[in-house]
C-alpha cells in the first residue's frame, strides 16, 4: 500500500479521521484556495466555497473509490462547489452568462486583496471572456502549471481536448491583449 492509500484509509477510518483530515487541510489549502479563487475570483467567496468543498470532502471520503489521485478528486469538487457558486450568484442577481463574467471582473477591481496591477487586471478581463471550460483549463495550466493528465482525471476529458482547449483559450487571450 502506497503513502496516499494510506492516508485514504485513515480519512476514511472514523478513529483517525480527524486528524487525517486536519492534515489533508494543511496539504491542500492553499493549492485549493487558488484553484478556486481563479475561478470566483472574490477573495469572499472564495474562502466561502473552499468551505464546501472541505464540507463535501468530509462528508463523502467514504466514497471516493481512488479511481483518480485524492489530488483530482478533490480538485473535482472544488471545481464544481465553485462553478455552482457562479450560476447560484448569476441567478440570484438575474444576470447572463456574460453579465456574470463582467460582474466577476468588477468584483476584482473592487476585492481589497487583489493585488495584480493593470496587466494582470487585463489579463483577467480576457480569462473572464472564454467559455467555462476554457477558463478552467486556462487557469489550471498557466497559474497552476497543472499536467494535462491530472487536468484529464479532474475535469473528466481527454488529453487531446485539454490541450486544443488550452491553445484555443491562449490565442483568445493574445488577440484580447493585442487589440488595443
Amino acid at each position: 500500500m502506497d503513502q496516499e492509500q494510506e492516508f485514504i484509509q485513515q480519512l476514511k477510518n472514523s478513529s483517525t479521521k480527524e486528524a487525517a483530515f486536519k492534515e489533508l487541510l494543511k496539504l491542500y489549502k492553499e493549492r485549493l484556495y487558488w484553484h478556486i479563487r481563479h475561478i470566483v475570483k472574490s477573495h469572499d467567496d472564495t474562502d466561502d466555497v473552499l468551505q464546501n468543498t472541505y464540507i463535501k470532502i468530509y462528508k463523502n471520503i467514504h466514497n471516493f473509490k481512488g479511481d483518480s489521485k485524492l489530488f483530482s478528486w478533490m480538485y473535482r469538487i472544488a471545481t464544481n462547489e465553485s462553478i455552482t457558486h457562479i450560476n447560484k450568484n448569476a441567478k440570484r442577481l438575474h444576470l447572463s452568462n456574460e453579465e456574470t463574467y463582467q460582474h466577476l471582473i468588477n468584483t476584482i477591481k473592487a476585492d481589497v486583496y487583489f493585488e495584480g496591477d493593470d496587466i494582470q487586471y487585463k489579463l483577467q478581463q480576457a480569462i473572464s471572456i472564454l467559455p467555462e471550460k476554457q477558463q478552467l483549463v486556462f487557469n489550471m495550466k498557466y497559474f497552476q502549471d497543472i499536467k494535462y493528465r491530472e487536468m484529464s482525471e479532474i475535469l473528466e476529458t481527454s488529453e487531446g481536448a485539454l490541450k486544443a482547449s488550452y491553445h484555443i483559450a491562449v490565442k483568445k487571450i493574445e488577440a484580447f491583449l493585442t487589440q488595443d
